[in-house]
């Protein structure tokens, strides 16, 4: 939490304020980072190995396991002041969600090297990875991400401050509208 401060310290001008007002934005943007990571890490090593010829069930795995630790992280750290469900309501729409966003992210894999037939031997293995990075890894996070964030704070996590006993950093207060008398 002293961390949070000082770093919110340090920001220039209205930054301080306008990261407070999207705190629940950006943690879910450094939850998604982190997701990617594992996301990319799982994908790759699947695809370069045992799946290789498998592109798009790499994929799914890679997805399953980036959503699994994205539920863990947005639970305890993005959402953690929302909820009003029972725990494990929310973990079944918070897996429901994700599957939407698995086909979302999966999608423009599957346009990619069976409509555009972007891999070998119809183009280079260069082309074809390239293809697939931006596809999968880029286009298709990007879909899911923006549904996924809409949908958490839609259904999975519905009621902000749920959980008032947790801790959280004040909000930022408000200018007063100036009265009449002090105008004058």
């Amino acid at each position: 939490m002293e961390t949070a401060k000082a770093l919110l310290a340090r920001l220039p001008g209205p930054l301080p304020a306008l990261a407070l007002k999207h705190r629940e934005l950006l943690k879910f943007v450094a939850v998604g980072g982190t997701a990617f990571l594992v996301d990319n890490a799982v994908f790759y090593g699947l695809k370069l190995t045992v799946l290789e010829p498998k592109p798009v069930t790499a994929k799914v795995i890679a997805v399953l396991v980036a959503t699994i630790v994205s539920y863990v992280l947005n639970r305890e750290w993005s959402f953690r002041t929302r909820g009003g469900r029972e725990r494990h309501h929310e973990a079944a729409l918070f897996f429901l969600v994700s599957g939407v966003g698995l086909v979302l992210s999966s999608v423009p894999l599957w346009i990619s090297r069976y409509a555009f037939l972007l891999e070998t031997p119809n183009v280079s293995l260069v082309t074809q990875e390239i293809a697939d990075f931006m596809s999968a890894q880029v286009i298709g996070t990007l879909i899911a991400m923006v549904f996924r964030f809409w949908a958490f704070r839609k259904w999975v996590f519905p009621d902000e401050d749920a959980h008032p006993g947790r801790v959280r950093l004040a909000p930022v207060p408000k200018p007063k509208p100036e009265s009449k008398d002090e105008a004058a």
